[in-house]
């Protein structure tokens, strides 16, 4: 999105290089079953709410299949190791897990105001006096943070989480993409904008595939990138999209070193995995009747092989199934061929169905920890980085822009949250090559507002800052529409 606003803006001489055979970053589809599925970006998030997402508006302009993922009723489809579980016996636990979470999140709502520190999800649970114990409290708990956010409730900011801007802003309804031309058709599309195109493929010269940065020198003068094939390349500014895992990596080599305040604003981020594996068998064996969407299994284990959703309506006929596995778990799986990984799976359907289920006829894995060109799935906004802090994350260094999910205050860890940076980061460019208005960061006003006790000035600030980025979001929104 930042090349389309910088040619929308009669910027053209540019050139865009990517690592990977195909553009989309982690809008990637894999062949699966005789079709594809996606195995990392898949749902449009935040639908029929105040505000209209960006992605649904570009979903349904390309006509893009999608399906209504129905969330309802998940405390009535869950299994333990006794197979299933009768809904009316653990009604204690339901309430409990429902109750907990509207006060954690009109906990942060009153912390937010008053200014006061931020704590963790969990810290806010053990305000409220519970910490789920059992594997059915463990498994509830599981759906209602790790699910959506990829990492405990010990580790997620619960300030900047609660109430999640996504659903606050763009409603609460949600979009799973089963379209054969994948989710990346958005990418393609929007890229044949701007782009030369022939037959519907990409022939602009200046997309290179298969590029792979690693060296960056940069300097008020200009930029020098230097990639892994041995080519050179010479700009007065370069975008960096790469991922927040390939930034904590060592992949690319910045020269000079990035400043400790980016460095460190990067590095207290968390690159969160979360892990969809897919499964096909000669028949169906489970439950597809309306309401049983979601297939919850609670172990002893927390977050083992916990969230089963299946695909009866994406694919029907195909007898498809898949489940979720995040954090810990998704880097332990990772390290497994995939024999062990089938036989944990089958011994858990076993658990859930009983012994005389059939096996799996077909089975994808997808392993984003450990795929060099990404490092993990998403960014999740972990406790310690307030919404000031966070600016450092995308503020430029000299002549580098930075875009990319982890680089939206708002909407970290999601698709339009990208979509939306790509945007913004264009127009801050812009404005620098055209206007001279070169966007900078005040190091020293960050680290006056971080040392200051006094929590009205705290809040008073916080509120600014989000003020600041809803006001942006919002024109950067409006831009949008317009070039629709």
């Amino acid at each position: 999105m930042a090349a389309r606003t910088l040619s929308q803006n009669g910027i053209n001489d540019f050139v865009i290089l990517e690592a990977t055979e195909r553009i989309g970053g982690r809008m990637r589809e894999e062949a699966f079953a005789g079709g594809i599925v996606e195995i990392g970006a898949n749902w449009v998030e935040g639908v029929h709410g105040s505000k209209v997402n960006p992605i649904w508006t570009l979903a349904n302009k390309y006509n893009l299949t999608s399906f209504y993922t129905d969330f309802s009723n998940q405390s009535s489809n869950i299994y333990t190791k006794i197979g299933y579980i009768d809904p009316s016996t653990i009604t204690k636990e339901t309430t409990m897990a429902e109750a907990e979470k509207e006060y954690v999140t009109n906990l942060a709502i009153s912390k937010t105001k008053n200014g006061e520190q931020d704590i963790s999800i969990l810290t806010g649970q053990r305000l409220f006096g519970s910490v789920p114990q059992t594997p059915i409290e463990m498994c509830l708990e599981y759906q209602n943070y790790d699910f959506e956010f990829a990492e405990p409730p010990r580790v997620t900011s619960l300030e900047n989480t609660h109430p999640n801007p996504t659903f606050r802003d763009f409603g609460d309804d949600e979009y799973f993409v089963a379209d054969p031309r994948g989710y990346s058709h958005i990418v393609h599309q929007l890229a044949g904008d701007f782009l030369q195109t022939r037959n519907g493929k990409i022939t602009d010269p200046r997309l290179l595939l298969n590029k792979v940065v690693r060296k960056i020198e940069y300097s008020k003068d200009g930029v020098k990138l230097l990639t892994e094939d041995g080519s050179t390349y010479f700009g007065k500014f370069a975008i960096v999209t790469a991922s927040l895992g390939v930034l904590q990596s060592s992949l690319i080599k910045f020269q000079p070193v990035l400043p400790d305040w980016k460095v460190e604003a990067l590095f207290q981020f968390d690159m969160a995995i979360y892990t969809k594996i897919f499964l096909r068998f000669p028949y169906t064996f489970w439950p597809i009747y309306p309401g049983a969407q979601f297939l919850i299994y609670c172990d002893e284990r927390r977050g083992y092989y916990s969230t089963w959703q299946h695909l009866a309506k994406e694919f029907p006929g195909k007898n498809m199934i898949f489940v979720t596995v995040t954090d810990e778990e998704s880097r332990r799986i990772e390290q497994l061929p995939d024999k062990e990984i089938k036989a944990e799976i089958m011994s858990v359907l076993r658990k859930m169905f009983g012994p005389n289920i059939p096996e799996i006829e077909e089975m994808l894995v997808p392993r984003w920890g450990s795929m060099k060109y990404f490092k993990g799935s998403y960014s999740n906004w972990p406790i310690g980085v307030s919404d000031s802090e966070f600016e450092a994350i995308q503020a430029p260094v000299e002549t580098l822009y930075f875009a990319g999910e982890h680089t939206s205050q708002k909407y970290s860890g999601y698709v339009h949250g990208a979509y939306l940076t790509g945007i913004e980061a264009g127009k801050d460019l812009v404005a620098c090559i055209k206007h001279k208005k070169c966007r900078k960061f005040s190091r020293e006003k960050h680290k006056d507002l971080k040392n200051s006790t006094c929590k009205a000035e705290i809040a008073k600030e916080r509120e600014a800052t989000r003020q600041a980025w809803t006001k942006k979001m919002d024109a950067v929104l409006a831009s949008h529409e317009n070039g629709m």
